[in-house]
């Protein structure tokens, strides 16, 4: 949600922090702004509606200044509008601010500030901070270097909430001073110039070099360095960390839209993603854990955590570990999780699950299992982000950027890391007869090439979409595993196309969604484990007989049936069969979207990465 740069440095910052927008456009937003400076004065432009529009700003060319922050907000307090976008500036027009999160006190810090003279332009709960700021400086006995840092702690200290703040001042035309908390914040190294934003693809052209700022830590940018402070404000240095990413991978690369691209990088994905981690015959290794046999015998429980498309790669895992390792295993959405009060204790291992590793919901669920005295593993796709700080251990996937709101690539990679995961486990705790785990890691590596002949026959997909993009209800069936896809599946109809999509378990449909089928209606099914074919295929009769319109995905040998479309694919592991059965519903949801004449990777409502609750 919302995105932040910032830029200092000897160039112009005003395309440079234009450009870093641009490339945060995926995390949703309805507003735009930066500020610069130039001969001590602070220059803000900003409006509402998309970045591009900041370029038809009267003034926004002549912007010369080469220190800035930037913005793009998602409204959550006050509409879109000019006056409510970012950044925002105290009454003296001293200090400039933009924001990510929420202040949950600042209907009480307003009053506060109104009480002393202050006045409020906006509806927004991020304009009292610089106005809190500007309060502490003036108050600030300080009369040194430290004033202005001193001035953010103390407006920070009365701060109730969740932020990534930016701040820059006109009395301090040198530096940046930036802060978070429960909000991602990266500054990138260069050459004589510093970059800041929130996710890593903003300013991955500029450097590959990061700081991965931690809750409750400030730092001070200038040109030539990067100053660090604890929430005490003592000085400590900080490692730096290099992050191998091609920058031309957060370009669209030829594709018409980062989903698209994405999909079709889903070979490459788990290929990285599979890595050296193991090969036929070889254990499996995972060098960042350090977990004995002794602890994992000793498990009673695995609890995997996440949010919406990290928790359907969850609900794929639970088989696997159960099958397996012989854990009981259960997959929890994260948000409910951290206030059930879970049954917790040092035998519970609990696997949380987010792409960006900035998910506010999991990070919490994670804080109360270590409080709990769980042990905890992160699975992440972005090292060094602020669920892979807070973890025991951390396990990457190695997607790539993911651009595209509706996540594709980092869903089958998840799926694949947290199938080997278990095995790994499986391998230390000798629960399961080697004949079934060298399968496994024989179908697992099979699988990029399987990805890629599906991707090159994506001409029936085209074509059932087709016909159904004007649907207003799709329902999605699936048995075992299969309903887990079909879960995903519906979620990403619903994500990019704005059609209502249920799924369910094939053999709850009698007891009440079949009240729903009707002539006409589109209804997709999944069947790729070879036990439940026959009660699958007789789901599915039960809608045709009602008038749907029946899409499958299989890998098995159906008999004659009434389906109008069958979408065959390769043939794997039942355990492994999610990897190719959702990626023609990937295809589907971006084709019904593309015929809609919609955003495909910035859909309404939605942001890639939910920072907050």
């Amino acid at each position: 949600m919302c995105g932040i740069v910032g830029y200092i440095g000897e160039k112009k910052a005003q395309p440079i922090l234009i450009n870093g927008l641009l490339a945060l456009e995926y995390r949703g937003y309805d507003s735009a702004g930066i500020a610069t400076i130039e001969d001590n004065k602070i220059q803000v432009k900003k409006d509402k509606g998309r970045v591009n529009n900041l370029y038809n700003l009267e003034g926004i060319q002549d912007l010369n200044g080469t220190i800035g922050i930037a913005h793009t907000r998602w409204a959550t307090h006050g509409k879109p509008s000019m006056e409510n976008a970012h950044p925002h500036m105290d009454n003296s027009n001293t200090f400039a601010v933009v924001h990510n999160g929420i202040i949950e006190n600042y209907h009480e810090l307003r009053d506060f500030l109104m009480q002393n003279g202050y006045t409020f332009l906006s509806e927004t709960d991020t304009e009292v901070i610089p106005n809190l700021i500007h309060y502490h400086f003036e108050h600030n006995v300080l009369e040194n270097n430290d004033k202005f840092l001193y001035a953010v702690k103390s407006a920070v200290n009365q701060l109730k909430g969740s932020y990534a703040i930016e701040v820059i001042s006109s009395l301090y035309p040198d530096r940046i001073v930036v802060v978070r908390k429960d909000s991602p914040l990266v500054i990138g190294k260069s050459n004589g110039e510093n970059y800041i934003a929130s996710d890593i693809p903003a300013i991955l052209p500029y450097t590959k070099d990061f700081y991965f700022l931690d809750d409750n830590e400030f730092a001070v940018i200038y040109q030539n360095k990067t100053e660090f402070y604890d929430a005490s404000l003592v000085k400590h240095n900080k490692a730096i960390k290099n992050i191998d990413w091609d920058a031309n991978a957060a370009g669209k690369d030829g594709f018409e839209d980062y989903m698209l691209k994405e999909i079709f990088e889903q070979p490459t994905a788990i290929r990285e993603t599979v890595g050296s981690r193991f090969h036929l015959g070889e254990k499996c290794t995972f060098e960042d854990l350090n977990l004995s046999k002794e602890y994992l015998q000793n498990i009673h429980r695995i609890y995997i955590v996440a949010c919406g498309t990290a928790m359907n790669a969850g609900l794929v895992g639970k088989p696997v570990f159960e099958k397996l390792c012989k854990i009981p295993v259960e997959v929890n959405i994260a948000s409910e999780f951290r206030y059930q009060d879970p049954l917790i204790d040092e035998n519970t291992l609990c696997i949380y699950i987010s792409q960006s590793g900035e998910t506010a919901d999991t990070i919490a669920a994670l804080k109360l299992a270590k409080a709990k005295n769980a042990k905890t593993i992160a699975i992440s796709n972005v090292i060094g982000s602020s669920i892979t700080r807070e973890a025991d251990y951390s396990i990457y996937t190695h997607a790539g950027p993911e651009i595209a709101v509706a996540s594709t690539k980092a869903y089958t990679s998840q799926v694949v890391l947290v199938t080997m995961l278990a095995i790994y486990f499986a391998e230390q705790l000798d629960r399961c007869d080697t004949n079934t785990i060298e399968e496994l890691k024989e179908n697992i590596l099979d699988l990029p090439t399987k990805v890629e002949t599906l991707l090159q026959n994506v001409n029936e997909i085209k074509r059932f979409a087709k016909k159904v993009y004007t649907q207003k209800d799709m329902f999605f069936l699936g048995r075992g595993n299969d309903y887990s896809v079909a879960l995903e599946g519906s979620l990403k109809l619903k994500e990019i196309s704005y059609i209502h999509s249920e799924a369910y378990a094939a053999g709850e449909l009698k007891h009440g969604p079949i009240a729903l089928i009707e002539n006409g209606v589109t209804v997709i099914g999944i069947i790729t484990n070879p036990d439940l074919v026959e009660k699958s295929i007789s789901n599915l009769q039960e809608v045709i007989t009602r008038g749907a319109r029946t899409l499958v995905i299989t890998n098995q040998s159906l008999p004659n049936t009434h389906f109008d479309f069958v979408i065959n694919i390769p043939e794997t592991h039942p355990l492994l069969s999610p990897i190719l059965s959702i990626i023609p519903l990937q295809l589907l949801a971006y084709y019904i979207s593309k015929n809609k004449g919609l955003d495909v990777d910035k859909p309404r409502n939605l942001a890639k990465s939910v920072t907050v609750e």
